[in-house]
């Protein structure tokens, strides 16, 4: 993707009024948004696997304003689900949540059903968007799995930016596409390798104790980087969950179809009863109540960043006010840099093995793309 990613206008307002928190809990690191009053039982929004807690902005300001509490959160680096598990439950132990409401597309809807199984008294009920019940076909599609720590930033970025079509978009989808382009390139090599860790970890959603019509099932009918035969096995598995399919949107309809996404939202909350409170809304932070520390989200989370990240991180959740700090502009970049200094790195540790698995990522990725018949084009178009 060539040019400077401009940051849209309601995103520049959504974080100059809402905080973004981050705490650490053990040796996991939450980044999330908390916004809406807290009197009303929470909607938590778990984004996919290229997404972070930003790209439910829209969410977030909709549904605040309307009396709703909606919680955005980023997913931490886990590294297999019984450890996800274990780390969203502190989570929502440290933040004072006990029984939840879960919004999940792609990885994260994957990641809320597994939690309800596992943790069924703390769910109250699922929204389901363009996702799965089980991960054996990304195992198969991903033979290079057990290497993928060993993989650079840069490669982790474009294999995980090859699921998004290629091709004109309608404006409002290509907009979303940008947006989600721009929120990858602020993940770290150890955020992407363990999220494609999660995506590959041998795992299916069992029973759940949650009643069907706790559930409803939101998937756009134009395309998406989830194939329709594993969201057709979701809607096998709920028969009784309620259906709101949306005509287009793509990958990212929480971004490119915000009012109908919000709308399906607000019907599923009150469906399932929970009551919003709009007279306790209260206008947004004034001045800069808003400008947590932790609007560093725009700068990148590499590991090179992290002792900065824990100074701001020590004091639990941001509160404290600081510069409005807007998004960054994403410029593609040249790839022969990246590749330059990765080499650097190689060198410096002087780990001939490192170079070698390198090499074999290299040629599984592109026989990957091959055999898989995956549209390269938007590919094409990043690196150059």
């Amino acid at each position: 993707m060539k040019g400077v990613f401009s940051a849209p206008g309601d995103y520049i307002y959504f974080k100059s009024q809402v905080p973004l928190h981050k705490i650490p809990i053990g040796s996991k690191h939450w980044r999330y948004y908390d916004f809406g009053p807290k009197a009303v039982p929470p909607l938590i929004c778990l984004p996919g696997i290229t997404g972070t807690a930003d790209v439910h902005y829209k969410q977030i300001m909709s549904l605040s304003m309307k009396g709703y509490r909606v919680i955005s959160v980023d997913i931490p680096r886990v590294w297999n689900h019984q450890e996800w598990i274990q780390a969203f439950e502190k989570f929502l132990d440290a933040i004072d949540v006990h029984h939840v409401h879960l919004y999940g597309s792609s990885l994260g809807g994957f990641l809320a059903q597994l939690f309800a199984q596992h943790r069924p008294r703390r769910v109250r009920s699922l929204v389901l968007s363009n996702t799965y019940t089980e991960t054996s076909s990304f195992k198969a599609a991903m033979p290079w799995a057990p290497i993928v720590s060993w993989a650079p930033s840069f490669l982790l970025k474009r294999y995980v930016l090859t699921g998004i079509r290629g091709g004109p978009h309608e404006p409002f989808i290509a907009d979303s596409v940008d947006f989600v382009v721009s929120q990858v390139e602020t993940l770290s090599k150890d955020d992407l390798a363990s999220r494609l860790t999660l995506t590959v970890d041998a795992a299916s959603v069992g029973a759940l104790v949650l009643s069907d019509s706790l559930i409803t099932i939101m998937d756009t009918s134009d395309y998406c980087a989830i194939p329709q035969q594993l969201k057709d096995q979701v809607s096998e598995r709920y028969p009784g969950a309620r259906r709101a399919y949306l005509k287009s949107g793509g990958d990212f309809p929480f971004l490119s179809r915000p009012d109908e996404v919000n709308l399906h939202l607000q019907l599923h909350l009150r469906r399932v009863g929970v009551e919003a409170r709009p007279d306790l809304v209260q206008g947004p932070p004034k001045g800069s109540g808003g400008e947590s520390s932790g609007e560093q989200d725009d700068e990148s989370r590499d590991a090179d960043d992290k002792a900065k990240d824990d100074r701001t991180d020590s004091a639990g959740p941001s509160t404290e006010s600081g510069p409005l700090l807007l998004p960054e502009s994403t410029e593609s970049h040249d790839l022969d840099n990246q590749l330059l200094s990765n080499a650097e790195v190689l060198g410096a540790s002087g780990e001939f093995l490192a170079s070698i698995l390198l090499l074999a990522f290299l040629i599984s990725f592109l026989r990957h793309c091959t055999l898989t018949g995956i549209n390269t084009g938007y590919l094409r178009a990043y690196w150059t």
